[in-house]
C-alpha cells in the first residue's frame, strides 16, 4: 500500500513512532480546548461578544486557513510519487472551478449557498474525524462503510447541529449576516432555521445517532478495543457538551483551529516524509516549521480571495461580525476543491475501504 496506509491493530501502531507523536498532540489539544471551555463557561459566564470572534479572526494563520494550504502537496505524498507541476496543476484548477462556481451561488442564491456550506461542513468535519478515529485513537470496531458513514454524520453533526439546537437565536444572527452580505433584503428569511419543531427534530435525530453510534461501537469493540471505545465516547460526549455550552462563535472558531484544523495538519505532516521523519524523532517544531514553509504560499492566495470577495459584495463590512461573516464566505468557498482533495486523500489511505 502507498502513503500513509492506516495500520490495524494496537502493536502496529504502536511501533509508529510518528502517528503516536500526532496522536497525543491530536487528542490532547483537542480534549483540554473543550475541557477548558466548558469549565470557563460554566464558572465565569460567556466573553463579551466581540471577544467571541477573536479565535476565528486568529484562524486566518493559525492552523484554520492554512491548514488546506498544502492541498497541492498531499495527493502525490500520500502515493508516494514526486510533486509535479501536473499534479500542482490539478489542484490549481480544481479551486478555480470550483471554488469560482461555488462563489457565484453565493451571489444567486445566498440562503441556498449557506445552507450547502452547513451540509458541505458537516461532511467535511465528520471526514476528518473518521480518519482520527482510525489513525489516532485506533476504532478498528468500526469495521463496516455503514459504521464509518455513521461515525462521519455524527462527528459532523455535532458542531453544525448542535450550536442550532441550543443557541437558535445566535445561529440564527449568523446566518442572517452571512446572507445579508450578499442579500440584504432577504436576510431574515433565514430565521426560519430556528423553528422550535426543527429544533426538536434534530435534537432527536443528533442524540438517537450519537446513541447508536456509541452501543454498536460497545458491541462490536472487543477487550483490545475498549480503551479505543471509551476514548470515542470521551470525545463524543465532550463535544455535544462543549458545543452546548460555549457560546457558538466561540465554540466553532476553537474547535475549528484546535480540532479539526490541527488533526488535518497532522494528517498532512504523516504523509510527508520529511515532516513525518521530524515527528518519529521527536523534533515537533521541525514539522511545524515544515509544514509552515509549504502552507504560506496558498494562504496568502486564501488571503487575496478574501479581499477579492470584500471588494465585489453589494454591502461593505462595516463591523468585526461583518468582517467574519466575510471571512467565513471566503471558507465557504474554499471548502468544496478542499472536500474533493480530502476525499482522494481518504481513497489512497483506503478509510472507506475497511477490508484493507
Amino acid at each position: 500500500m502507498t502513503g500513509d496506509s492506516i495500520p490495524r491493530g494496537r502493536t502496529a501502531r504502536g511501533r509508529d513512532g510518528a502517528r503516536r507523536r500526532a496522536a497525543r498532540l491530536s487528542l490532547g489539544c483537542g480534549l483540554l480546548t473543550v475541557g477548558v471551555s466548558i469549565s470557563i463557561t460554566a464558572v465565569a459566564g460567556s466573553p463579551r461578544f466581540v471577544y467571541q470572534y477573536v479565535p476565528l479572526l486568529l484562524s486566518v494563520v493559525v492552523l484554520g486557513l492554512p491548514h488546506g494550504a498544502v492541498d497541492h502537496l498531499v495527493l502525490p505524498r500520500a502515493r508516494g510519487a514526486p510533486v509535479t507541476a501536473r499534479s500542482v496543476g490539478f489542484v490549481c484548477v480544481l479551486y478555480l472551478f470550483v471554488g469560482t462556481a461555488y462563489a457565484v451561488f453565493w451571489w444567486l442564491a445566498p440562503a441556498a449557498a449557506f445552507a450547502l456550506f452547513v451540509l458541505g461542513t458537516l461532511v467535511h468535519w465528520g471526514q476528518g474525524d473518521v480518519y482520527a478515529l482510525l489513525a489516532f485513537v485506533g476504532a478498528d470496531y468500526l469495521e463496516t462503510r455503514a459504521d464509518r458513514l455513521l461515525a462521519l454524520i455524527v462527528r459532523g453533526g455535532i458542531p453544525m447541529l448542535v450550536p442550532l439546537i441550543a443557541f437558535p437565536e445566535r445561529y440564527a444572527s449568523v446566518a442572517e449576516t452571512l446572507v445579508g452580505t450578499f442579500a440584504p433584503g432577504s436576510a431574515a428569511r433565514v430565521v426560519r432555521v430556528v423553528s422550535p419543531t426543527l429544533r426538536t427534530a434534530l435534537a432527536i435525530g443528533v442524540g438517537t445517532g450519537i446513541a447508536l453510534a456509541l452501543l454498536v461501537g460497545l458491541i462490536r469493540a472487543g477487550r483490545d478495543d475498549r480503551g479505543a471505545w471509551l476514548v470515542d465516547l470521551t470525545e463524543t460526549l465532550g463535544l455535544v457538551a462543549y458545543f452546548a455550552v460555549v457560546p457558538p462563535v466561540l465554540a466553532i472558531g476553537l474547535y475549528f483551529c484546535f480540532w479539526h484544523s490541527l488533526r488535518h495538519v497532522l494528517r498532512t505532516m504523516l504523509v510527508d516524509p520529511v515532516a513525518r521523519s521530524a515527528l518519529d524523532r521527536g523534533a515537533i517544531s521541525d514539522a511545524c516549521r515544515r509544514f509552515s514553509r509549504d502552507a504560506m504560499l496558498p494562504t496568502a492566495g486564501g488571503l487575496v480571495i478574501f479581499v477579492a470577495i470584500g471588494l465585489t459584495v453589494p454591502q461593505t463590512p462595516a463591523t468585526v461580525p461583518d468582517v467574519v461573516a466575510l471571512y467565513l464566505v471566503t471558507i465557504a468557498v474554499l471548502t468544496p476543491p478542499h472536500v474533493v482533495v480530502v476525499t482522494l486523500l481518504d481513497r489512497e489511505q483506503r478509510i472507506w475501504d475497511p477490508t484493507d
